[in-house]
């Protein structure tokens, strides 16, 4: 037997109980423990493990609820004709918004678990597989034979401006509330359940249910003002809400024109049962619910190539707070829009320079109490 395949073995037994000892492992394998612990990190560095979460207590996961698809965005190399075959240039990779935001986690060094639905097709082992490479756990994912893995296809002219987008994601309709009531086991540990809209209504009411029974946080992020309606009008068991202004608008049936009408709206969401809100608003910057009302903090200068994903590293930005038992706002916020700019920078849904340590220069630039440096990096 080769070093690898021991050490393949090892990985298998670790994801099939994450509990199990080094001893245990290595009376399973015939190893020494110092043999099991060189394999145990190895498998560390190749990021196959996320630090030593199977034997932790305090490293209960993140588990991500919603779509995982398979983004192309199609550009013409010309002017476009309609009603002919027009010369383009493919951009692939992966997206959908849960998936995005256990991505952005998984490298911030979170222990992550994702449950999304995929089809029988080569996508969709290719998103299974991309995600367990970056560490993140897809146990507890639907696979439906027979089917085709979400998809979402962007039109853009000459410019890059995009004209159409198609987007097949009823594969997520399976993620019913009786499947997620099979996959139990694996939320069950969860310090914080994160799902997106993309999910049926009844799914969504049966989380913040669970969220209510169980205590444990759950934060909702919406995809789209069309997916509004899945969100339930009670909003019990909801400890964070983040959606855009538009979205917000859909909820509450009415235009936001100011500040005045931001905090009206937010209190009348906090009202039905939510906890907190927070509100993107692109280049007006990003709102959040406090004590007193409404904060606000501006959007960060960035130098832009592509926009994909920014909304779900903030997302993740913020969730990465609030597992670590954060609860300021201000705090989470301002890491949002930092990884939200870091991931604007670069041309992938997340960026490729994310690490643990992506946050830290954000927070050292608040270290010292009563002052701002933080104000030198937003738009004039």
């Amino acid at each position: 037997m080769t070093e690898l395949s021991k050490k393949d073995q090892l990985y298998a037994l670790i994801r099939a109980n994450p509990f199990i000892s080094q001893q245990d492992l290595a009376q399973e394998l015939g190893l020494s423990r110092s043999a099991v612990a060189g394999h145990i990190a190895g498998l560390i560095r190749e990021r196959r493990l996320l630090g030593r979460a199977y034997v932790l207590a305090d490293r209960r996961p993140v588990v991500c609820i919603g779509a995982a698809n398979l983004d192309r965005k199609l550009r013409s190399t010309g002017p476009l004709q309609m009603g002919t075959s027009n010369p383009a240039r493919q951009d692939e990779s992966f997206g959908g918004v849960a998936r995005n935001i256990a991505e952005n986690l998984a490298r911030l060094g979170a222990p992550v678990g994702l449950v999304t639905a995929v089809g029988s097709d080569a996508s969709g082992a290719a998103l299974l597989a991309h995600a367990e490479g970056a560490g993140i756990d897809t146990r507890g994912s639907l696979r439906l034979g027979g089917s085709y893995s979400g998809t979402y296809t962007a039109i853009l002219d000459q410019q890059g401006d995009m004209l159409l987008a198609l987007a097949d994601m009823a594969l997520y309709d399976q993620l019913t509330p009786e499947f997620i009531a099979r996959v139990q086991p694996q939320r069950a540990g969860a310090a914080l359940t994160v799902a997106d809209l993309n999910l049926p209504h009844d799914t969504v009411r049966a989380l913040l249910d669970d969220a209510a029974r169980d205590s444990v946080p759950l934060v909702v992020v919406a995809v789209s003002q069309p997916k509004m309606d899945r969100l339930p009008l009670d909003l019990t068991g909801l400890r964070l809400l983040i959606l855009n202004q538009g979205e917000l608008e859909t909820r509450t049936g009415k235009p936001i024109s100011g500040d005045a009408d931001l905090a009206a709206a937010c209190a009348a969401v906090q009202a039905q049962g939510a906890q907190d809100i927070i509100v993107t608003r692109g280049a007006g910057g990003v709102s959040f619910t406090t004590a007193n009302g409404i904060a606000h903090l501006p959007a960060l200068a960035a130098n832009v190539v592509d926009v994909t994903g920014a909304g779900d590293s903030f997302a993740a930005a913020v969730c990465w707070t609030l597992y670590q038992g954060g609860s300021d706002l201000a705090q989470a916020c301002r890491r949002g829009l930092h990884l939200s700019s870091m991931t604007v920078a670069c041309a992938e849904t997340v960026s490729p320079a994310l690490a643990p340590d992506s946050l830290d220069a954000i927070d050292a630039l608040f270290s010292t109490p009563g002052e701002q440096p933080f104000n030198a990096l937003y738009k004039d």
